[in-house]
């Protein structure tokens, strides 16, 4: 059989969609068919496939043709590209992981909190991070000799705070002051000075506003304010206060708040213990021993699991997870859980919408009035102010059009995050009590009968219970 036109009438040619696979097929089924290894060969290369030939599999095919009618063979190979590996920030040293450094329980149920006083100081021209670039890929080969274009890694960005620098290249950031190293909310690294008080916060102090860190080693009075754009460490305990902190808050004793004050903050809360008090974090409630009868809210998650971890009514709100050894007692004191709520997210999502439909019309006038000046341009009648007013109204248009995308971008990143309630879910490491009430999305469930070492979460369109793992 002369190869090329005999073979054409019987075997197909098809390509996987990149060109990295090459399949023939039989076309015409005929038992008689013969053909060499040269021949077939010769056929493939008369369909540009030159790279990654799978000789055994070609040698098969000539001498027992009729085992590869019946189906789509792959004949030859190529070379699948390798992504390249996306860059990163290398940080000169360990930045604190507020999940790693849990407090230390002794057998009585103390908690050492040494170690959350522990700083990370840096001095004025101080290495803080640097940024390694991405490593690139390797381009694959397709089965025709083209080169299969590599999945290229992704470059990593600084996320800038107050007080830090970077070199002229961007590729290194360093202290701008001496202070200590604090991530405030979104990831961004800072240097804050730190103010120290010792003692109380009491009418001998006052009320603080400091652009730092401020560490208290006393106690914060009621009806005082602490003020913080970095974090507030505070070795005694909290009173009907107030305090706010850009990062994070955390209180060695704990938090007796009378149902007065709050503690805020733009990272995470930790306190031994929270007793009619109001706390919100952007992130993270840590507490080791109890919550009870208190407000608390977190953009993530609340953890009560020390010895005690016990959470009695008030209403707990988190973004994603609670976590307790115990909720609700013997006297089925109501006590509300509910996960997968962040109401920042979602004020924030209406007001973007909002801002969305005034741009749009924004976009539409502006439009409209280019499209009236162009039309008198174009017959020459474009007086030297209505040239002024077509350059500004230009100008205006990019700048509406440009924060339009940013917006865009914004609603579609918290339309997903509000998808996400795969991760909106109840722990409870030993037990909860009737009176309870779970409630995840839109969703209720009210806890009538005890319960021990369980889970719940949303599923097809309830609230499940499933054993604590």
């Amino acid at each position: 059989m002369t190869a090329q036109l005999g073979l054409d009438s019987y075997l197909n040619v098809t390509f996987s969609d990149d060109k990295s696979v090459a399949y023939i097929q039989f076309s015409k089924r005929d038992e008689s068919f013969k053909c060499t290894e040269d021949e077939l060969m010769l056929f493939l290369r008369s369909h540009q496939i030159q790279h990654g030939i799978e000789k055994g599999v070609i040698s098969r095919i000539a001498s027992h043709p009729e085992e590869y009618m019946f189906s789509r063979t792959p004949v030859a190979i190529g070379e699948q590209p390798v992504s390249g590996k996306d860059g990163y920030i290398e940080y000169a040293f360990k930045l604190r992981d507020e999940h790693d450094h849990r407090p230390q329980e002794t057998e009585d149920g103390k908690v050492n909190f040494k170690e959350l006083l522990s700083l990370n100081n840096v001095i004025k021209g101080q290495l803080i991070a640097k940024r390694i670039p991405p490593e690139p890929g390797k381009p694959g080969t397709a089965v025709t000799g083209e080169p299969i274009p590599f999945k290229p890694g992704k470059e990593a960005y600084f996320k800038v705070g107050k007080n830090v620098v970077l070199d002229p290249e961007q590729t290194a950031m360093y202290a701008a002051i001496d202070g200590l190293v604090t991530t405030t909310e979104k990831g961004k690294i800072n240097v804050f000075p730190v103010y120290e008080v010792n003692g109380d916060v009491d009418y001998s102090v006052g009320n603080i506003d400091f652009v730092g860190t401020v560490v208290i080693r006393g106690n914060v009075l009621t009806g005082f304010r602490v003020k913080a754009a970095g974090d507030i460490r505070v070795v005694g305990g909290v009173e009907g206060a107030e305090l706010e902190a850009e990062g994070s808050i955390e209180i060695t004793s704990g938090i007796i708040g009378y149902n007065k004050g709050s503690v805020r903050a733009g990272k995470n809360v930790r306190s031994s213990f929270i007793q009619d008090g109001n706390v919100v974090a952007g992130e993270d409630v840590i507490v080791s021993q109890s919550i009870m009868h208190s407000n608390i809210r977190a953009g993530k998650n609340i953890i009560c699991n020390g010895t005690k971890g016990l959470i009695v009514g008030g209403s707990i709100q988190a973004g994603e997870r609670v976590t307790a050894r115990t909720i609700g007692n013997t006297m089925s004191t109501t006590t509300s859980i509910e996960v997968g709520v962040q109401p920042e997210l979602r004020n924030e999502l209406t007001e973007l919408r909002l801002r969305s439909k005034q741009l749009m019309e924004a976009l539409d006038k502006a439009d409209k009035a280019l499209n009236l000046l162009n039309q008198l341009a174009s017959t020459g009648q474009l007086s030297s102010d209505k040239i002024a007013l077509r350059l500004k109204l230009n100008a205006t248009k990019k700048s509406t059009q440009r924060e339009q995308d940013e917006v865009r971008e914004r609603i579609f990143e918290i339309e997903k995050t509000l998808e996400e309630t795969v991760k909106a879910r109840v722990d409870i490491i030993k037990k909860i009590y009737g009176g309870s009430k779970i409630v995840i999305g839109r969703y209720t469930r009210f806890i009538k009968d005890p319960a021990e070492r369980v889970s719940f979460y949303f599923h097809e369109g309830d609230i499940t219970m499933i054993p604590y793992i």
